[in-house]
């Protein structure tokens, strides 16, 4: 146990990393102490089950808007100015909100806006915290640095809560947020302290249509990523009932006040820390897959919990569901990580986003509108039911062999090509047509790495992919694609292709001979 503790922890001798650790778990104690203070604030008012289970979707819904968008500017955009600047903007939000708040001024329709614009810079800087994480530790550390991620949230939901319930009572919903503001300065500080080494200067900025549509490609084109996606949508939907409706448990079920639903959610917080001290312990000896299944049973044990049994007694399980939380965000955040290559890691961690967080605020208007019709205590049996039959997507829809296994590292050895003309970076569409010779004896196998050469040229930009045999010749093919400008295919060449990519050209390389490559540009006839 020792020994997994430390490597657990292991990405914490990076300094940046840890500065940058210790800052978002002091800004995720106050935006938990927010979350709180919000929902007491409308169980006071008596505002009803669907209005309150409204909190969680206005804080999550920003997710579903702009992270394909957040994912590009962190792409696209230097991720440390980005965060700098998204952070200073939710000191200025969630100050005008404490402000309101200590005049009186501060309504539930209010206090929901408010709570939609502060998730809004979450969402537009959560793809650039991700997408940074390599750049802070090793890749062999990115797992604990991913559970490190989790740990953080968590020992914020441990401590944050319990505050807010405190000061909830002493100091109002006024006070509960201008610590959520001031909570935004630290962060702002392990920025601002951070001396991030020069990247690479790109050909030609790429546009934001243009990298958006890019990285949509990739998605339809990698389907390793869109399998884990799938399996983040089929926990998060049904796991937004318990967040969303804790709140009406508490108070209608355990009697408690603010103070008591902090302790609640301070439950869920201890039981996720503890999971990263053994999850280490797990990943040697447990598959992803059978860990993800765990972590649906436990929550949905949890969300049972929590609708019928006293609290006393509901402690365990609802530590077990915190375990589950930190192993099910843990395993999928750090697949992800290590499967998405570093051009489009920022537009890969947003569409994880985009699933788990947006729908998981979608989730909780549902939630809210079942619990409202028929009572938290059904609405949390049925999501533990759902639960329960997500445990089974291994036999489905299992993780794929190659998930964070494959080689990221930049191929960037292509002989340059020899035109007779220079051209211009915007120039194109380019068409690149690839001339293979093939034996007869060798068709079938030709064909199989085609298809997977094919993936490599759309994930990374390629459009409109065609293998063409020829008709005068029988060993002749012909591959095609298209860029949209010369300095697409030049970031496709210098910036994008991976080492995965090159063991593809490799398989075909193995069958046929390349005879011809040429690159017809776009001419304008008059």
């Amino acid at each position: 146990m020792l020994m997994a503790l430390q490597l657990g922890l292991a990405p914490l001798r990076s300094t940046v990393f840890r500065n940058l650790f210790i800052a978002q778990t002091v800004s995720n104690i106050g935006l938990w102490m927010q979350t709180v203070g919000a929902q007491w604030f409308l169980v006071d008012a008596d505002a009803g089950t669907a209005m309150i289970s409204l909190v969680q979707t206005a804080s999550l819904l920003p997710t579903l808007l702009f992270s394909l968008l957040a994912g590009v500017l962190a792409d696209v955009l230097n991720p440390k100015r980005l965060l700098i600047v998204m952070t200073a903007y939710a000191v200025l939000i969630a100050g005008l909100m404490a402000a309101l708040a200590w005049t009186g001024l501060l309504t539930p329709a209010v206090l929901l806006i408010l709570t939609f614009l502060l998730g809004s810079g979450a969402a537009l800087s959560s793809p650039a915290f991700q997408a940074i994480q390599p750049e802070l530790v090793p890749r062999e550390q990115i797992p604990d640095a991913a559970s490190l991620g989790s740990v953080a949230m968590n020992t914020a939901r441990a401590v944050g809560p319990a505050l807010a319930g405190v000061l909830f009572v002493f100091g109002g919903a006024g006070t509960v947020f201008a610590i959520n503001a001031l909570s935004y300065v630290a962060v702002l500080a392990a920025l601002l302290s951070w001396r991030r080494k020069p990247t690479a200067v790109d050909v030609e900025r790429e546009h934001i249509a243009m990298s958006m549509g890019v990285g949509l490609r990739y998605l339809a084109a990698a389907p390793i990523v869109q399998r884990l996606l799938t399996r983040a949508a089929l926990f998060a939907v049904p796991a937004s009932a318990l967040w969303a409706l804790l709140p009406v448990v508490a108070a209608q079920h355990f009697h408690f006040d603010s103070t008591g639903y902090g302790l609640v959610l301070g439950v869920l917080g201890v039981g996720a820390v503890i999971g990263m001290l053994v999850l280490p312990s797990f990943r040697a000896s447990v598959s992803s897959d059978a860990l993800l299944a765990l972590s649906a049973l436990l929550f949905a044990g949890g969300a049972l919990a929590a609708a019928f049994l006293p609290f006393a007694w509901a402690v365990v399980p609802l530590l077990l569901a915190g375990f589950g939380w930190t192993a099910k965000l843990s395993t999928l955040n750090a697949a992800l990580q290590l499967t998405l290559p570093q051009w489009v890691r920022a537009r890969g961690m947003s569409m994880y986003l985009l699933v788990f967080s947006g729908l998981q605020g979608i989730g909780a208007f549902v939630w809210g509108l079942i619990g409202q019709a028929v009572g938290a205590r059904m609405a949390l049996v049925i999501a533990a039911g759902l639960l329960v039959v997500s445990m089974f997507a291994p036999l489905f829809l299992p993780l794929h062999p190659m998930t964070a296994n494959l080689d990221r590292e930049l191929f960037v050895t292509w002989p340059v090509p020899s035109l007779v003309f220079d051209p211009d970076p915007a120039d194109g569409p380019v068409q690149i047509e690839v001339t293979y010779h093939v034996e007869p004896a060798d068709r079938e196998e030709f064909l199989a790495a085609m298809l997977l050469l094919a993936r490599s040229r759309r994930r990374t930009g390629g459009r409109g992919w065609r293998l063409y045999r020829a008709g005068e010749e029988s060993d002749t093919y012909i591959e095609q694609f298209v860029m949209p400008s010369w300095s697409e295919y030049q970031r496709q060449r210098t910036q994008r292709w991976t080492g995965f990519d090159h063991e593809n050209i490799l398989r075909v390389a193995r069958v046929a001979q390349r005879r011809d490559q040429r690159h017809l540009f776009t001419e304008a006839v008059d």
